[in-house]
């Protein structure tokens, strides 16, 4: 296993390009593919592609809260702190491997979010921690481990689409009604999908761990972290670092406000107000991209305590979402081409046309899987080829449960070789997406076997 994971991320470090350009090569792929394969013409197929250029601009600035909340809740001093305390349990390379990617996994079981900022931010600490305690650890690698919940984030408690046949007016409400979460994300198929995933993840990575001699330990900037204050009040408006009672009685009156609790713990009581209800009442369960992007906002505030510790840990934060912000266009014109030109229908057709009953779930995976890549949000993928899955399940006399798990699990495992998700952890661990996505690789091969298995005998 350490010699296939060393040729993989050997290749894709020398072939896998940067993300960006991963965006643009799908682009000419998909218009390609659309020309080919449906009656749109190369001006229509422009259109198509503008038509849809903009239309992720909501998502693109939650995915940026995301990234900046995450990054600044991560980074206050109480949660350094944790992060910190977690990673020196490590005692070794294969250790800090799977402690990586066992906390990654966990947490994008319970939030897509969580696993996907607090993972990196994991996998950075556990990499500057064995370096500091002269371990060598593969960085990369480590990397991949904090990728791991965006495998398994479908298939857990904040899943687009189970969650969305779940409540009530959901655009396909007519045909199938509401489908609770036993018949999807409860499903023993679903389960030991889990855990499998939990178990077999953190010990492939660790059976890929390269020898000491050829680890690439992470370097000096990587573990460079704003904001990192005693007191939690350096930052913007007046200074950074740690404020001595002297440094502070000589800031200005205006100064003196970005560094005031008084500011601070107003906004997080009102905060509390309506997080708590929203909290109790659905959990984490009814939890969406906003009110986790509201969640991490309060939180990030309380932890730090002043507007100047925030405002620093928020801008830190906001360096490493310029990928995010400039990609997420691109990815929209792709899923404009593949929803309006028909391309969608036509590659879930086709899988649709040579299945039965017992094969269409493999099937209706896999397809998930390859139209991952041209629309990967699972949210999206499951407004445009939820339809197109369901009618399939009506004809073929399937569960519409395993119709959505079908698609939710299949969107999920392409993830680790799409740099799209991948974005905010190669910002924050400052990797190029080629050394991440190698190994990454072969985890999701292992998922793409579990996955396959437990869908088709399980069901």
């Amino acid at each position: 296993m350490r010699r296939f994971g060393n040729l993989l991320a050997a290749f894709s470090t020398r072939w896998v390009p940067d993300a960006f350009v991963f965006a643009i090569f799908l682009t000419v792929l998909v218009f390609g593919l659309a020309l080919g394969l449906t009656d749109r013409t190369p001006l229509e197929l422009v259109g198509d592609w503008y038509g849809g250029f903009w239309n992720l601009l909501q998502f693109g600035m939650q995915m940026t809260l995301v990234l900046v909340t995450g990054y600044a809740l991560a980074s206050s001093p109480p949660a350094r702190r944790a992060i910190t305390w977690v990673a020196g349990r490590t005692r070794g390379p294969l250790s800090a491997v799977g402690v990586t990617a066992l906390g990654a996994a966990l947490l994008g079981t319970l939030h897509w979010g969580l696993g996907l900022i607090a993972g990196a931010l994991l996998a950075v600490e556990v990499a500057r921690s064995c370096r500091e305690r002269g371990i060598r650890v593969h960085f990369p690698l480590v990397a991949a481990g904090g990728y791991v919940g965006l495998m398994v984030w479908h298939s857990g408690l904040s899943g687009s689409a189970p969650l969305l046949v779940n409540t009530p007016g959901h655009f396909l409400e007519e045909r199938i009604g509401l489908i609770p979460l036993s018949e999807t994300i409860l499903q023993p198929f679903n389960l030991v999908f889990l855990a499998a995933m939990l178990i077999g993840a953190p010990l492939l990575l660790m059976s890929m761990h390269p020898r000491a001699e050829d680890s690439e330990e992470i370097e000096s900037h990587d573990d460079d972290h704003a904001g990192d204050t005693d007191d939690g009040s350096g930052g913007a408006g007046g200074g950074g670092g740690v404020r001595t009672a002297t440094a502070r009685r000589e800031l200005s009156p205006a100064q003196r406000l970005m560094h005031s609790r008084l500011l601070v713990y107003p906004v997080v009581a009102v905060g509390l107000v309506y997080l708590v209800p929203a909290l109790v009442v659905d959990g984490v369960v009814g939890m969406d991209i906003n009110l986790l992007n509201f969640t991490f906002l309060i939180a990030g505030l309380g932890l730090h305590g002043t507007l100047a510790g925030y405002s620093a840990a928020a801008a830190e934060g906001a360096r490493n979402a310029g990928a995010v912000i400039v990609q997420f266009p691109f990815y929209a014109g792709i899923m404009g081409i593949m929803a309006s030109s028909g391309l969608l229908e036509v590659v879930t057709e086709a899988f649709v046309s040579v299945a039965t009953p017992f094969s269409y779930p493999f099937w209706a995976l896999t397809s998930a899987a390859l139209v991952n890549f041209a629309v990967p949000s699972g949210g999206g993928q499951w407004a445009v080829q939820g339809p197109v899955v369901i009618g399939a399940t009506e004809s073929l006399g399937i569960d519409p449960g395993v119709g959505v798990m079908a698609v939710a699990m299949g969107d999920q495992l392409t993830n680790g070789i799409q740099p799209f998700w991948a974005l905010p952890l190669l910002a924050l661990t400052r990797l190029r997406a080629g050394s991440v996505l190698g190994y990454s690789a072969v985890v999701m091969l292992f998922a793409f076997v579990v996955a396959s298995l437990c869908i088709t005998f399980l069901t």
